[in-house]
């Protein structure tokens, strides 16, 4: 049963991270009319460094792809983790109302970390 938990858990996270991946190359989900200016803002300024949302798109599919599979989770899980970060900082700083959604994901993702740190281990030997 925690094995088809963890995998649920893992699967929707990881569909988050594609599906926001994707939307970074074909723009299908439109912005919200009521986001705060600062928001429009850093996110414009963010599109004016044309390789910087590609490149964050392509991470947050790779790293949900490989977050879905439990050989590969603990890759994903790093993959994913400097995504996280900005977007923690990004509901910090700019908006907070989506920070318990990325609380909730970064918790999911330091949790898969921990679980995984004796596959971590020979890299900082």
């Amino acid at each position: 049963m925690k094995q088809k938990i963890i995998f649920v858990v893992a699967l929707l996270f990881g569909l988050m991270f594609i599906n926001a991946g994707l939307n970074k190359f074909f723009n299908y989900m439109p912005m919200p009319d009521d986001m705060p200016e600062k928001m429009v803002d850093a996110w414009n300024s963010f599109m004016k460094i044309g390789w910087l949302m590609p490149l964050v798109g392509f991470a947050e599919i790779l790293g949900g792809s490989l977050f879905i599979i439990p050989k590969t989770r603990a890759l994903g899980a790093i993959v994913i983790f400097p995504v996280m970060i900005g977007v923690l900082l990004t509901n910090t700083i700019t908006e907070p109302s989506g920070l318990p959604i990325a609380l909730v994901l970064l918790l999911i993702n330091l949790w898969v970390i921990f679980e995984n740190r004796g596959k971590y281990l020979p890299m900082i030997k």
